[in-house]
């Protein structure tokens, strides 16, 4: 879950490296040969020295402005008692709402996440209008300072990021997309380079939302259509809890993108018409 991030807002596209969640000890499962996720899907090539690829935001595409909505279905290993206790970290009316306005949309999951709504990380992943990708298995931070995150150390992060793949493909996700984003948003050159045998490309954004805690769904819609233009990548939550106003928000920032003559796109649409201007 992201805090009032302010400090990645104008990252754009990089592949460079900036100098600028596990959920405990338990084995992840070897990987084979990766078949559960698309070999098709555009990814990034490695930047310098291997390190894993970042993608923040595209060129557009000539005569057809994009936008990428993307949202983090955050969960901690910890939280499971809350959820327990009736705390929702989940949100099925912001999907709805997604399938009625007809947005395709890329949810970045945790593992824990979709170990808690297995039935909505399948309908989601199973949904042709939507992309699932990895947020890591239960939120834990790749750097040491962020936001109060506990810290994974980098001789974890390869296990940690199998162990979020495992989760969705017990829950019945078909085929997660390879891609990738860093719990809080931090990362540094040792976090890539601990992700990079991975082989996913890290997604960050270069509009904030600011819906995650927030109360007002006008505030976070302004927020959005201030800061969007072709090519943006948008991060928004699915966690309930955490950011009630977003599914209001989304009604709002739909149709005035619309209006402005934007289209919705996947991650993976942003990252293919980049590689297909690069």
């Amino acid at each position: 879950m992201i805090s009032r991030i302010q400090r990645w807002t104008a990252l754009g596209l990089t592949t460079l490296a900036l100098t600028a969640c596990s959920g405990g000890p338990a084995p992840a499962p070897k990987a084979s040969g990766k078949p559960d996720r698309q070999s098709a899907v555009p990814t990034l090539a490695p930047g310098p020295q291997g390190l894993t690829p970042v993608f923040a935001s595209g060129p557009g595409i000539p005569g057809r402005p994009t936008v990428a909505l993307t949202f983090d279905a955050d969960m901690t290993a910890d939280q499971g008692p809350r959820a327990a206790a009736g705390e929702r970290f989940d949100n099925p009316a912001l999907v709805d709402t997604l399938r009625e306005l007809k947005v395709p949309a890329t949810f970045f999951m945790t593992g824990r996440w979709a170990e808690e709504y297995p039935d909505q990380a399948r309908a989601i992943g199973r949904d042709k209008l939507f992309e699932v990708a990895n947020h890591s298995y239960s939120h834990y931070a790749f750097t040491a300072d962020c936001y109060g995150l506990p810290h994974l150390p980098a001789d974890r992060v390869r296990a940690d990021v199998d162990r979020a793949f495992a989760a969705f493909r017990r829950a019945g996700v078909p085929r997660p997309v390879p891609y990738f984003r860093f719990p809080g948003g931090c990362y540094d050159q040792a976090a890539l380079r601990a992700l990079a045998p991975s082989g996913v490309t890290a997604v960050q954004w270069d509009v904030v939302s600011g819906d995650a805690f927030a109360t007002d769904p006008d505030a976070v819609a302004r927020q959005v259509l201030e800061g969007v233009g072709p090519g943006s990548v948008v991060v928004m939550h699915c966690t309930r809890s955490a950011a009630p106003t977003t599914e209001r928000a989304v009604r709002a920032i739909v149709p005035e993108l619309r209006k402005r003559g934007f289209h919705f796109v996947k991650v993976s649409d942003q990252i293919g018409a980049a590689r297909a201007r690069s």
